[in-house]
């Protein structure tokens, strides 16, 4: 009893210790593993190659295949009438994208809150460009100005819907699959020098959570350098108060450009000035506007903030607007229309509460059943021709059957009279004979019996005299 009493107290103790050791050991085994995990991982991540493999050229087909594609960018121009929006355009495309033969919206006739559209294709060295600009001709120009941003939210949030549903269907070829949503929004700010107006606080608010947004201040030109300095802290002033949110360029890896870059943005917003009159100085050609009191020129930073803009929408950060629009603005509206919540965070009567994959199992039924209508469609058509066709022979044959009975009855009719003369002259011979008491075959036979006799005797009788033989035979 004794023994099996310290065997069965031992035995723990003896547990207890085997226990412990296996720990440590499969401990240190982990760790080993991982330690050699660690360095495969190294030696996959700092692999050098024996030879030259290739795959480092595909930077340059990426460029390739973009460049042969070509870009898209959607450029939005907001504010009132009068602030050189469209100049603005041509100069930063140095183009005449409006122009006295399409001038642009604020200056024609009718003008209306509605969102209108331009585009056209810009090529740079060999980089083509499809520029789409969308305009307010009439926005802030009527006496009631409540609820005159709808239509550009509305255009803005119909680009996004357009372009959820291009990515949905099943079918999403290049010409359904085309990006038009808007990439940047210009808001032009009127040169007051008293801050921002109650109508623009509402609308950038509201723009501010769908585009990028950046505020600019038209015909710069009107205000003192230090006029224009104190409106643009006074407009930060108030962006930070009504907590609007613009865009923000980002850093780039250059430290250099970085610097030159961080002072572009100190210049936010953009006090510009823009011209269609192209100026001759020193030689040189350049836009620009003249004063009695001195020339402006646009791409003098000194007298405009046209060329940091240019600069920072177009050369450095076009692509960065692109993808924000894409990574945050879009993301955020598609999260909200796929969960069918608004803008204030609250469910959405009639939004999507559709699964996006039986949305799609949807779509594609529906794409069979237009596919087997337009079938059945062809195969009626197909028959109605079929059945055209096959009536067009059944008449011409109908058509060449009259036309052969018209030709045999002209034929027997033909044959009728032949017969009918053939009797008469039958008729006339016959009492002809009669009369004058010989047969035709009697006649013939004596004229050729004297014909033969006058030859033989080297005579040649006349026409007279044969009429006269023949004459006195007949008495």
């Amino acid at each position: 009893m004794k023994s099996e009493l310290t065997a069965t107290s031992v035995k723990p103790d003896i547990l207890k210790t085997h226990s412990q050791t296996n720990h440590t050991s499969n401990g240190l085994i982990e760790e080993k593993q991982d330690k050699d995990k660690k360095m495969q991982i190294d030696d996959k991540k700092f692999k050098q190659l024996d030879g030259y493999v290739g795959f480092a050229n595909l930077p340059n087909q990426v460029h390739r295949k973009a460049v042969k594609k070509g870009f898209d960018f959607t450029l939005m121009v907001v504010g009132g009438s009068g602030l050189g929006k469209s100049t603005l355009i041509n100069s930063m495309f140095l183009t005449d994208i409006y122009s006295s033969e399409y001038p642009g919206p604020s200056l024609r006739v009718k003008k209306t809150v509605q969102v209108e559209t331009s585009r056209i294709v810009l090529k740079e060295n060999g980089v083509n460009l499809t520029l789409t600009i969308v305009d307010t001709p009439g926005f802030g120009d009527a006496v009631d100005n409540s609820n005159c941003w709808q239509p550009v939210m509305d255009f803005i949030e119909s680009r996004y819907e357009d372009y959820l549903n291009s990515e949905s269907r099943v079918d999403r070829t290049k010409k359904a699959h085309i990006d038009s949503r808007v990439h940047v929004c210009l808001y032009f700010i009127a040169p007051s020098g008293h801050g921002l107006k109650p109508l623009d606080i509402e609308l950038m608010k509201k723009l501010s959570d769908k585009v990028n947004l950046i505020p600019v201040i038209g015909k710069a030109d009107t205000m003192t350098p230090e006029e224009c300095t104190a409106f643009k802290k006074q407009i930060l002033n108030e962006l930070t108060q009504q907590k609007i949110k613009i865009y923000t360029f980002p850093d780039v890896d250059d430290e250099e450009e970085n610097k030159v870059n961080k002072q572009m943005r100190e210049r936010v917003p953009f006090a510009v000035v823009g011209s269609n009159t192209i100026l001759e100085i020193d030689g040189k050609k350049l836009r620009g506007r003249k004063y009695p009191w001195g020339t402006v020129i646009v791409e003098n930073m000194d007298h405009s903030d046209f060329v940091p803009l240019r600069n920072m929408v177009l050369r450095v950060h076009l692509q960065d607007l692109k993808d924000v629009t894409n990574n945050v603005h879009y993301e955020n509206y598609r999260v909200r229309k796929l969960a069918g919540i608004g803008t204030d965070g609250k469910p959405v009567k009639g939004g999507i509460e559709k699964n996006p994959l039986a949305q799609m199992e949807e779509e594609k039924k529906n794409h069979d059943q237009k596919m087997k209508k337009m079938e059945q469609e062809m195969e009626i058509v197909f028959e109605m021709k079929v059945k055209e066709r096959n009536q067009r022979l059944v008449d011409s044959e109908i058509d060449l059957k009259k036309r052969e009975e018209g030709m045999r009855r002209s034929l027997e009719k033909l044959q009728r009279e032949i017969e009918e003369r053939k009797k008469l002259f039958e008729t006339e011979k016959f009492t002809w004979e009669q009369q004058n008491g010989i047969t035709f075959d009697e006649l013939r036979r004596k004229n050729m019996e004297n014909l033969t006799k006058e030859s033989v005797d080297g005579k040649k009788p006349k026409k007279k005299e044969i009429g006269r033989a023949s004459c006195r035979e007949r008495v």
